[in-house]
């Protein structure tokens, strides 16, 4: 009875193991073609980290495009709230909306521009807008409101 079992046993296994390689071999198939060169150059890191005190080279500094246009200040940062009226933000377009504010005179919308209102934070969403580049955002958005 024991070799019975010992031989039901063997081909459990047997037949496990044979399972398992026909389940894994398409898996195998699966490595991304190319040498093992290709594969080691493809999973390089995009860049380098260069710490404190490390000599890592100079570095290049952004190329300065100078200041951004009214409408390029709303497109990019003021859109997000003045489109959909995002925590009371008056829609652009709606006279309605910007009517009380505008009876306040462009000194008052600038000091809600420049130090926040409500749910604004001060410049809006873009802290590294000068105060020119701000002022020519609010004066894109009222004639259009």
């Amino acid at each position: 009875m024991t070799a019975v079992k010992n031989g039901v046993k063997a081909v459990k296994k047997a037949t496990l193991i044979s399972f398992a390689v026909v389940a894994l071999a398409p898996l195998a198939s699966a490595v991304p073609p190319g040498t093992a060169d290709d594969i080691r150059e493809r999973l390089k890191p995009a860049g380098t980290l260069c710490r404190a005190g490390d000599d890592c080279g100079t570095a290049t500094a952004a190329a300065a495009s100078g200041p951004l246009s009214g409408e390029q200040v709303y497109n990019q940062f003021c859109f997000a709230c003045h489109a959909s009226g995002v925590s009371g933000a008056p829609i652009l377009g709606d006279a309605d909306q910007w009517a009380p504010r505008v009876a306040k005179g462009m000194e008052a919308l600038m000091d809600s521009t420049l130090n926040g209102l409500n749910a604004m934070p001060a410049k809006g969403t873009c802290a590294t807008c000068s105060d020119e580049e701000l002022q020519a955002a609010v004066e894109h958005m009222l004639p259009e409101s």
